[in-house]
Parts: C-alpha cells; structure tokens; sequence
C-alpha cells in the first residue's frame, strides 16, 4: 500500500457518537507480559538465592474513561504503553506508566490493575530447611477526579484453629487453611513482604512450603496454643494496619476454607483512615 493511501485510512474509533452516553471503562484485560519487581533487601547473607529483583508473569487490566462524544478508544495504544516499559515495571514505572495512558488516549480518567505471583523464600520453624511459598499480588492505580491513587491488594494463605472447637473438645481441634487478604491504598511505599510478615504474625500460624516432622509438629502445636476465629483474623490484622501512617485505608478480608464444613466462614473489615 502506497504511503499516502497509508495517510488515508479512516479513524473510526475518533469519529464522534450521536448516544451521548458515557463509558466508563474501556480497554483490554487479561493480557500477560513478563515484569520485574523489587524484594526487599534481606539481611540473611546464608541465603543462596539473589536479592534485589524477582521476574514474574503480570495479568493487566488496563482501561480509561471515554467521553460521550466519541465512538471508541484506541486499543493498540494500551499495549504499546505496556512494551514501551518493556520488563521494568515497578511501583513507581507503574504509576507513570498510568499517567501515559490517560494522557495519550486523551482521557481524564484511567484504571491498571497488574496481578501477578510472588514468591517469598521462607525457612521452616525447626528444621531451617528453606522453600518458596507463593502469593497472589495486585497493583492497582487510579486516576479519577484528578487524583492518583494507588492500591496493593496482597492474598496472604495462613492456618486458622477454631476456638470453640479447642474448648468443647477433649482431644485435638479442627483447623483450615484462609486465605487473608489485605487490599490497602497507600501513601508511601510499602514492601510487599510488610503485609505477608504482618498477616502471618496475626494468624494461628502461617504456612510453608517444606516441613519436616520437627517443623509439622511445630505448627501444628503452633497453631492449637493460638486459636483464632475469622473474626478474631480480621480484628487482629486491622488493629495493625491503624497503627502504619502509610496506609490510608484498607480492606482486611478472611475467607477461612472450612475442614468440618461444605461453606466457608468469611468476614470483612474496611476503613478509611483519612479523608480523601
């Protein structure tokens, strides 16, 4: 094709539209891209793996406002923002990488959410025998109204013992596994690894992936000697979290997969901190 029929093709999303009706999000979803994140550094110098960056695989959601008076975004522009940060992207590149896409689909209002896994190496209580545990963790930036927010949403898996069955029973207590998760919009950086090691602190005992049978004692007895409902998981965890002047508000939910039942017990608590 000749350079200037090139020149010629029509731009149907830019055209204008009679509907008057406002969309507020468009974009894609779902695509993957390989992405590099910050640890924290680790005073652990025993430790065999490298410090400093973990590449990962991020989903994105990536989406802007669109004004009544136009038909359609542009849709190959949002994964050219991705490639131009190409496996940098941190809390920081994120953030710009937001303020691009508002700014070169000519939107007033945006939304990225990146989710990817996160390993942690973590040493068994006893044994000291090291593993990876894995945990699921959300980026999410905002603009709308003219300010720009950012979220971290972290999925912590930990083990919870029922009180009640602990004090009705003569012989043992049943236990789960929940999943706690912490979605907290910040005003300053926090590691990752704050919220994993806050959450397994508040929890009956936290997980691992390798245990001897030193350590399966360990947490096992860990957890009997520190009994915890969903309500206590989520109280406990909140309590923290008020304390951080970093964060601004929070969602603290539990979903505790229940061993003696076909349901799960689930409880939530959201707080504002600040006026927005």
């Amino acid at each position: 094709m000749k350079a200037r029929d090139l020149q010629n093709i029509p731009d149907v999303q830019g055209a204008p539209d009679s509907r008057k009706l406002a969309i507020d999000k468009v974009g894609i979803k779902g695509i993957r891209h390989p992405v590099r994140i910050t640890e924290r550094p680790t005073n652990d110098r025993a430790s065999g793996r490298a410090s400093g960056a973990q590449h990962t695989i991020a989903h994105f959601n990536m989406y802007v406002g669109l004004p009544h008076h136009f038909k359609g975004t542009h849709m190959s522009r949002f994964v050219e923002i991705l490639e131009a940060h190409e496996r940098e992207i941190t809390v920081e590149t994120f953030q710009q990488m937001l303020r691009e896409m508002v700014e070169k689909l000519e939107a007033e209002e945006g939304h990225i959410e990146m989710t990817f896994p996160y390993f942690i190496e973590k040493k068994a209580p006893v044994s000291g025998v090291k593993s990876l545990m894995d945990y699921e963790v959300s980026f999410i930036g905002e603009i709308h109204g003219g300010r720009q927010r950012f979220t971290m949403k972290v999925v912590v898996p930990v083990t919870s013992l029922c009180p009640c069955s602990k004090k009705i029973s003569d012989r043992g207590a049943h236990n789960q596994r929940s999943h706690v998760t912490v979605t907290a919009q910040t005003t300053d950086f926090v590691w990752i690894e704050e919220i994993v090691d806050l959450v397994e602190k508040q929890a009956s005992c936290e997980l691992y992936g390798l245990l001897k049978r030193p350590d399966e004692k360990y947490v096992t007895e860990r957890a009997y000697d520190n009994p915890k409902f969903v309500e206590d998981l989520v109280r406990d965890v909140a309590s923290v979290l008020n304390l951080d002047e970093r964060i601004e508000s929070y969602v603290v939910e539990s979903e505790n997969f229940e061993s003696i039942h076909n349901h799960s017990a689930y409880a939530l608590i959201e707080k504002k901190k600040r006026a927005s």
